[in-house]
């Protein structure tokens, strides 16, 4: 219940600064609800989440055993403070207060009660499908195959705050160090677990919360940017069920050899002909693996929407080519500020958003550039990117030592031919018709603010093209999707526009729908089938194991363990030496240094070797599983157990733990 409680006292507060700070203002024909309500969810969490942060922080440097309690009361007494009071004066004229409220919530009754069924229905997918991938029953942590790899660093991070004392926070699959992952939404699930969410219950919550609010928000851009409705439900179909002509092709394959339906019965796997594509890189699996994604487009989508005032204004002046480009930057009006007060509000709410998504943060600044292109303002849009830039660089100094990203020119994404050949090619393979018919539909449609709007949602694919920001440039899918889900608006409205004219238009607009979600639909059912029953991970989260590691280790402790992914070890929360390697590489860590040592320290018969390297690296335990093997070596136990002290055996005699004396 206190998980609850903090949920919804950040809630209200989050609202009271939704509307105190950013005074968005309704638009005709929208109900501002789907505006309210991921607007107080997400600007709640996001300052609930540093401030309980931070005063847990305080209270693990002043020598607290449990910060996280010390951070919770002050947070949660001083919301209950706040709204006391100031819920106390409105008391007076509560009806008419309710009764205004109503109004303006659901302005549009006739619609909202379709758009309110859309978003229950919506509400109900993602619950079922967030429990469908990850849920615990009878004591056992069940994941599924196509998400599990991405929830054992975000579990681990999760319990490292639930379980341990992280502070100041450190990656638990390479302890010891800094965090050069975002963590802010591993802290706050595993904080709502402190407060007596299971751990299943609390991620799940918070992520379907996440995601709904971000869709309830990209479908009122949808709306306002195509003034439809229709437009704005079947872009969030789009969104959910992505576009290529893979399926065609695999279909096509299977006819000419024969076994398409025992194929189609049987595959478990994600169907793609480009590198990785087996991933689920470009399909709502994204979304399930990589959950603060959407918490971080739900702010992002929030600045969007106010900006969206500035395009607006912008493109309403009557000058016409040359002269309208020209008198967006060199004129007085086109750099004046049109409102300090949201810029920086602006800015502040995607700056702290840094250490929650780091890829929304970038994805979102990338289309408010393009905006201020085109835009009036532009000193309220440099105004926004120096806060952003300001609490980002201050959050990469608190937590990160040394450089936070590695820029770098990396032309071509993971394409394998980066000629404009081959990418042509790829973006047809990848995506079907969608990125490169959206360059065709600027053609299409002459509202100038339209353009605007199109040309801006591509700058993140582009850069993902052509910059790197980490050892792994397969990361940057995450910029594609962005531009893909803002994308998605553009080919609704070409599709509900044709819906409206004569029957040959009608047939276009199906096979247009069609072509532009068969694959996602076929990408969902291998969601479905190779996330279920005999498709999952399984761990105990009743394990001794995990207990003895929770209460014996603490965050000054470094265990050295096998490269470990999501098991009783990582859901301990305790920090690990080397635990998969991959997710500590792609955030910037050098795992090779590491995992040589490690190899040294498990298959070294010589002892003073053994004990210098585990000085050099500061290890305090020594995990050794039965008939292990590390970097493809046989692990040697003999040397280990001579110099160290065996503090715990496991009761099935598989595991056992060395403490370094």
């Amino acid at each position: 219940m206190l998980g609850i409680l903090y949920m919804l006292l950040g809630s209200l507060v989050g609202r009271e600064i939704f509307e105190g700070f950013l005074n968005i203002e309704n638009r005709k024909g929208q109900n501002y609800i789907w505006l309210a309500f991921p607007g107080a969810f997400g600007i709640g969490m996001l300052f609930f989440g540093w401030a309980a942060y931070l005063v847990s922080w305080a209270a693990s440097a002043a020598g607290a055993e449990t910060p996280l309690l010390y951070g919770n009361i002050a947070v949660m007494a001083a919301a209950l403070v706040f709204l006391t009071v100031l819920y106390a004066g409105r008391f007076r004229n509560r009806k008419a207060i309710l009764s205004a409220e109503v109004q303006r919530l659901a302005e549009n009754r006739k619609l909202f009660w379709k758009e309110a069924a859309f978003f229950l229905i919506l509400a109900l997918f993602l619950t079922w499908i967030m429990f469908y991938v990850f849920f615990i029953k009878d004591g056992i942590l069940y994941s599924g195959f196509t998400v599990y790899g991405d929830y054992a660093p975000h579990t681990a991070m999760m319990r490292s705050f639930s379980l341990e004392n992280n502070f100041p926070t450190q990656y638990p699959h390479f302890g010891g160090e800094d965090v050069k992952y975002h963590f802010m939404f591993q802290f706050l699930v595993g904080n709502l677990e402190f407060l007596g969410l299971r751990l299943d219950l609390a991620y799940n919550i918070v992520s379907v919360l996440a995601l709904l609010g971000f869709l309830m928000l990209l479908y009122s851009i949808a709306k306002r940017v195509t003034g439809s409705g229709k437009a704005g439900a079947l872009t969030i179909v789009f969104f959910l069920f992505r576009s290529a002509f893979t399926f065609f092709r695999y279909v096509y394959e299977h006819i000419q050899a024969g076994d398409l339906i025992r194929t189609l019965k049987e595959n478990t796997e994600f169907i793609g002909y480009t590198a990785n594509e087996n991933w689920g890189l470009w399909n709502f699996n994204v979304y399930l693996n990589q959950r603060h994604l959407a918490f971080g487009l739900l702010i992002v989508s929030l600045v969007i929407w106010i900006y969206l005032d500035w395009v607006e204004a912008g493109c309403s002046h009557k000058e016409q080519g040359i002269c309208w480009l020209r008198n967006r930057w060199f004129t007085w009006e086109a750099w004046k500020c049109r409102s300090v007060e949201k810029a920086l509000a602006a800015g502040l709410l995607i700056g702290l958003t840094a250490f929650w998504n780091g890829a929304a943060v970038i994805g979102g600044l990338l289309i408010l550039m393009g905006f201020a292109v085109f835009s009036d303002g532009k000193l309220d849009y440099l105004l926004t990117a120096a806060v952003s830039v300001m609490f980002s660089v201050l959050q990469s100094r608190l937590f990160i030592w040394g450089s936070a990203v590695e820029t770098s020119f990396h032309w071509g994404f993971i394409v394998e031919d980066k000629s404009p050949g081959g990418i042509i090619w790829y973006l047809l393979q990848m995506s079907g018709i969608f990125f490169l018919g959206a360059v065709l539909l600027f053609f299409v449609r002459k509202k100038r603010s339209w353009r605007v709007i199109l040309i801006s949602c591509l700058f993140p694919m582009i850069f993902a093209f052509c910059v790197s920001l980490t050892p792994d440039v397969t990361v940057n899918h995450k910029y594609i999707m962005i531009s893909y889900a803002f994308l998605a608006m553009f080919w609704a409205e070409a599709a509900v526009s044709l819906l409206r004219k004569k029957i040959p238009a009608k047939i276009l607009a199906v096979v247009l729908c069609i072509s532009l979600t068969a694959t996602g639909i076929y990408d969902m059912w291998i969601i479905f089938r190779n996330n279920g029953p005999g498709h999952r991970v399984a761990v105990n989260m009743d394990s001794s194991l995990t207990d003895w590691l929770s209460e014996n280790l603490d965050h000054r402790d470094l265990i050295l363990t096998p490269e470990y992914s999501i098991s009783e070890v990582t859901m301990s929360g305790v920090m690990m030496y080397l635990g998969w390697p991959y997710y500590a590489w792609s955030a910037g860590y050098d795992t090779y240094g590491r995992a040589e040592k490690a190899r040294e320290i498990y298959t070294s018969r010589d002892k003073e070797k053994v004990k210098d390297l585990v000085d050099q690296e500061k290890i305090t335990y020594i995990l050794f599983e039965e008939g292990m093997s590390f970097e493809g070596e046989q692990g040697i136990e003999d040397t280990i157990k001579e110099i160290y002290p065996r503090v715990y055996q496991s009761e099935d005699r598989r595991i056992r733990i060395y403490e370094v004396k």
